[in-house]
């Protein structure tokens, strides 16, 4: 074992998990231990390292494949691609890629990563296959994956939430989806957590917004939409900026107030502008002609 490199890892799963150093150690050793530990300066005897891997949810064997295991840089090279993947809606390419990747030994003998491939094993399943209960299955594999111990969401997991919001939406069941969404917006509000992905709440005001509009809730879902903007304000963020403002838009269209629809509409478009590859924005200069044409006829 590189007592090191086993202490990093220790360290970067009990951060995933948002444990403090004094919850690892709980019912195990002291903080003061898995401080040590952490830096690589204690040798965990087997008692010990079992009990950590049990409460991080991982095997005790896999910290012993640390530093022998070939090619780690191969898993995030392999997450990058499925990225790419999924935002790049390629589901197909994800579908093959989960399929030849999904029994290698470096993804599954962890759980963390095997959350990761199960979570893009869901999206092909619905987008793909369009199999909603295989898809929701899958997600919930992923979850049973890390160990049922009272602890916060890791931001894998508050994804995974996401994406089952996202197929309710899909499947027109809005008031489902926003139980999944309000799911993460609490989980992200108990501590005023900070994910290290902002676009993740970016994409839960955008999400939950798109919801209300379809329940007929215009104005929470204008509320919602502006969280978004100045959250991505706040954050120097262009992320979704010109879906939000389209967002708002369209509720005021749907309340026949169309001067204020057009005021936002252009903002979407000047927003728009800079992503020019985006069909978005063709679409809204499209609802822009509409809103004119409506604004002369009153």
């Amino acid at each position: 074992m590189k007592l090191a490199e086993i202490g990093k890892k220790i360290n970067e799963l009990r951060k995933e998990m948002t444990l403090t150093q004094g919850e690892l150690a709980e019912g195990i050793c002291t903080q003061a231990s898995i401080s040590l530990i952490e830096k690589g300066e204690l040798d965990p005897n087997a008692t010990i390292l079992y009990q950590i891997a049990k409460k991080l949810g991982v095997d005790v064997n896999y910290f012993f494949h640390i530093g022998s295991t070939p090619r780690l840089d191969y898993i995030e090279e392999v997450k990058k691609q499925l990225r790419a993947l999924r935002i790049n809606y390629k589901f197909e390419g994800l579908k093959e890629m989960i399929r030849s990747e999904e029994k290698n030994p470096l993804f599954y003998n962890d759980p963390h990563i095997m959350q990761y491939m199960l979570w893009h094993k869901s999206i092909y399943s619905f987008e793909v296959e369009k199999d909603y209960p295989k898809a929701v299955s899958i997600i919930e594999e992923a979850l049973a994956l890390m160990p049922n111990q009272k602890r916060a969401y890791t931001e894998l997991e508050l994804e995974l939430f996401m994406s089952l919001g996202g197929y309710e939406h899909r499947s027109n069941r809005y008031e489902q989806a926003i139980d999944y969404f309000n799911k993460v917006e609490t989980a992200l509000c108990e501590k005023k957590r900070i994910v290290s992905d902002k676009t993740i709440q970016s994409r839960l005001y955008y999400h939950l917004a798109r919801a209300h509009t379809r329940l007929g809730h215009y104005v929470q879902s204008i509320s919602l939409a502006n969280k978004g903007i100045q959250w991505n304000i706040q954050y120097e963020q262009l992320y979704l900026m010109p879906v939000l403002h389209y967002q708002i838009a369209y509720n005021y269209e749907l309340m026949n107030q169309f001067e204020k629809a057009l005021e936002y509409l252009d903002y979407s478009l000047q927003l728009f502008e800079f992503y020019p590859d985006n069909p978005g924005g063709e679409f809204v200069r499209g609802k822009r002609a509409e809103y004119v044409r409506r604004g002369k006829q009153q």
